[in-house]
């Protein structure tokens, strides 16, 4: 059976991050190996302690140079896993793992999106614009935010009444719900 070895590159709390080490945990085909991070005071860190997943943290040039490529092969990272990630994934990377690269959006994806549409200020936008439905996109990564190949879009209504923290709220039981087991089917495909 083949193994599947995956990289969870988070920007700080890492609340999808637990909930995919969770899933995945005893799971005979699928191994959260690497939790990979930008920031060093990531709370996502402490959460890959309580699962026993060795963390790295890294800088810009790292990420832009061949450094985080090189980390990745050899730990035997098969996927890469974007749960919070807030940097936009370099050319090198993608080519080095080409439609192996998953990312959440917390938004029906193509509103709500691209540079600089991320956390709070995506439900704040979703608040503005009057809309009754929102929800969350996985999709693959290419070299543009938010604009890869959708593997699933799951919703949630919304009220008038609902505040963007009660729309957060909302979204991040979609996530946690539905982004390990998205993960999941897109591997064992």
């Amino acid at each position: 059976m083949k193994k599947y070895r995956l990289a969870i590159f988070v920007s700080g709390n890492g609340t999808n991050a637990e909930a995919i080490m969770e899933y995945f945990k005893e799971h005979s085909s699928v191994e959260v190996k690497l939790l990979l991070t930008n920031n060093p005071n990531a709370y996502a860190i402490e959460r890959a302690k309580k699962f026993a997943v060795p963390h790295k943290v890294f800088a810009k040039q790292d990420f832009e140079s061949e450094a985080v490529v090189e980390c990745l092969w050899s730990s035997g990272i098969t996927h890469i896993i974007l749960a919070g990630f807030l940097w936009l994934v370099p050319k090198n990377l993608i080519r080095s793992f080409p439609d192996k690269i998953v990312n959440i959006h917390p938004a029906l994806l193509p509103k709500y999106g691209g540079k600089g549409m991320y956390g709070m200020k995506v439900h704040e936008a979703v608040r503005a614009s009057g809309d009754l439905v929102s929800g969350i996109t996985i999709h693959l990564v290419n070299d543009k935010y938010d604009e890869g190949e959708i593997l699933a879009q799951e919703t949630i209504d919304i009220t008038p009444e609902d505040t963007p923290a009660e729309i957060a709220d909302k979204i991040h039981l979609l996530e946690y719900r539905f982004y390990p087991t998205v993960i999941e089917s897109w591997l064992l495909r």
